[in-house]
């Protein structure tokens, strides 16, 4: 079976030393000598998760298959960015299939976007799934709040109870009490895996299986990273791609753009930019993660990045069957004069857009990282995960960071709630 590969164009040698920091980074990361070494729970997650928890999740998301229309994640940041980027990565574009409309909510604090939500659902089947490891943190809880409200209202405490389920700490907080409290199905948030490292738990397992992907799949294709990224640098494309950032970094470069070719991994990158932005993005250091769509974005933002200020480097990530296969028709009267392209199809014109566009850029000085994943199913998808999540704690700690904390994400919060009126 193939496996992600790794390319890179323009980016300056890895020399010994820096090979050698990226290993005494992975070594840190493996025995746990490096800052936050309670929170390495993910790395061994593909083989030691909770075999009967698994199960429910299953038991569960085949039920409100069954009999929802629409299922709601309530969450923010790692509480619903990974099952959104897998989700939306593998879900068909346009039909809807059987099972539930998937709607994430919870991850922002607009009235406009609640209203709309709450008539959506007033006629339809409806399910929801909260998670937050506290259960205070604003945005879903007060989401939670309004939404559990419509559905008491509607259903009834008791109908209602069988309609939400909670993803939150095992032991303590305040959702785990209103949920003991309230009697509502829960899964748990483990002690040793923060949010933006939990998309392989409960947090994003059970809306994927919620919306059918297969996440015993997932989980075999997080195994299979597991034994491929930790082996030794020359055979690991996880430790290179980390040593080829912190080459770029190092060369004065500051700004990673994750380009995507394909529009259902818009995702991806949103849940790319929190899992290096939060992980590297301290003490006034780190790359700034920055995400782009081509070649839609080459009509926006092409030009800067073509020839505006000399501070970035691209990571293209593709696929390279797209399962879909769209031949080019005939036109008589070759009014667009595309005649040349007759017999080719639009993963044809996307290569070469790709392969013309990394040309282009680098004369243009902007390096290229570029990551190839064969095909765009849930093994990948479980595979890229835990590529990426490995690749950023052992960059971060090359950094010189801790890869697990958030000290910063504090910062505005503390003036928000000043501003509610919260006492302190």
């Amino acid at each position: 079976m193939k496996n992600i590969t790794l390319a890179s164009f323009g980016v300056p040698d890895i020399d010994a030393a820096l090979e050698q920091r990226i290993m005494r980074s992975a070594q840190k990361l493996h025995d746990g000598t490096g800052e936050g070494a309670e929170s390495r729970g993910w790395m061994s997650l593909p083989v030691d998760y909770d075999q009967q928890e698994f199960a429910r999740i299953k038991e569960v998301a085949a039920h409100v298959r069954d009999n929802a229309e629409v299922f709601i994640t309530i969450g923010i940041g790692g509480s619903y960015l990974g099952s959104k980027a897998v989700i939306c990565a593998l879900e068909d574009t346009f039909a809807q299939g059987p099972g539930p409309k998937m709607v994430f909510a919870g991850n922002q604090l607009s009235s406009a976007y609640m209203q709309d939500l709450l008539m959506f659902i007033q006629d339809k089947s409806v399910y929801l799934n909260v998670i937050s490891k506290s259960g205070t943190t604003l945005e879903p809880a007060l989401a939670f709040r309004l939404l559990r409200n419509a559905l008491e209202a509607k259903y009834g405490e008791d109908g209602a109870r069988e309609r939400i389920f909670v993803t939150t700490d095992a032991h303590k907080g305040a959702l785990k009490s209103l949920a003991a409290e309230k009697g509502y199905e829960t899964f748990v948030v483990p002690d040793d895996i923060g949010g933006r490292y939990s998309a392989l738990t409960a947090v994003g397992l059970l809306p994927i299986a919620v919306s059918g992907i297969d996440i015993d799949s997932l989980m075999a294709g997080a195994r299979a990273a597991m034994t491929l990224y930790s082996q030794p640098y020359a055979h690991n494309d996880c430790y290179q791609y980390s040593a080829l950032r912190s080459a770029l970094y190092e060369d004065g470069k500051k700004i990673e753009i994750l380009v995507g070719y394909e529009p259902s991994l818009h995702y991806v990158g949103e849940w790319w930019k929190q899992l290096f932005g939060e992980s590297e993005g301290k003490d006034g250091k780190g790359l700034y993660p920055s995400s782009m769509q081509f070649t839609t974005d080459l009509h926006s933002l092409g030009q800067y990045v073509q020839q505006g200020e000399r501070r970035l480097f691209e990571t293209v990530l593709y696929v390279e069957d797209s399962g879909a296969r769209i031949a080019i028709p005939e036109d008589s009267g070759n009014h667009d004069g595309l005649h040349y392209l007759v017999g080719k199809t639009l993963d044809d014109a996307n290569t070469a857009a790709r392969k013309g566009v990394r040309a282009a850029h680098l004369g243009g000085d902007v390096p290229q990282i570029s990551i190839s994943v064969p095909q765009k199913n849930a093994y990948y998808l479980g595979q890229l995960l835990y590529f990426f999540e490995k690749a950023c704690a052992v960059s971060a700690y090359t950094l010189g960071v801790n890869p697990f904390n958030q000290p910063g994400v504090e910062a505005y919060k503390k003036q928000m709630f000043t501003l509610l009126g919260k006492e302190h």
